[in-house]
């Protein structure tokens, strides 16, 4: 299985105010088995762009936080016209065109787009393309 991975999972391993055991669970498998996690190019620019907000050195998290992730052996998977044509589907449920990336990655991999993102999460939840980390990990996560 593939893991799509949510930005709200990655702000959850930077702030402590937003620390959860189900987002330490996933980075802990990331940093184990990377080959099994994906992220669509835009979630570097969502993280930083939240650290920027609430972080009070988001340069420093960036490059002590994510940037090792994203140069484990993850996939990085750019925009292309298939994924866009892909996220359209995903945009008619209410998702916004960001999430819509993530849930049409999912989809495209085979795999389950991780989120802490509850309104998203519902848009989609009849697709079973997504799993609300605040429901627990996925079943056979272990």
């Amino acid at each position: 299985m593939i893991w799509v991975l949510d930005a709200s999972v990655a702000i959850r391993w930077l702030l402590q105010d937003e620390e959860h055991p189900h987002a330490d669970a996933v980075l802990e498998r990331l940093i184990n088995s990377p080959g099994f996690f994906a992220v669509p190019e835009l979630f570097c620019y969502e993280v930083y762009a939240v650290l920027c907000r609430i972080h009070p050195s988001p340069l420093e998290a960036y490059l002590t936080g994510i940037s090792p992730i994203l140069y484990s052996g993850i996939l990085r998977s750019p925009m292309t016209d298939d994924l866009a044509k892909d996220a359209v589907r995903f945009t008619k449920r209410g998702l916004t065109g960001y999430d819509a990336c993530y849930a049409a990655l999912a989809m495209q991999l085979e795999g389950k787009w991780l989120t802490f993102d509850e309104k998203a999460h519902r848009c989609v939840s009849r697709t079973g393309v997504s799993h609300l980390l605040t429901k627990g990990l996925p079943e056979g996560w272990l």
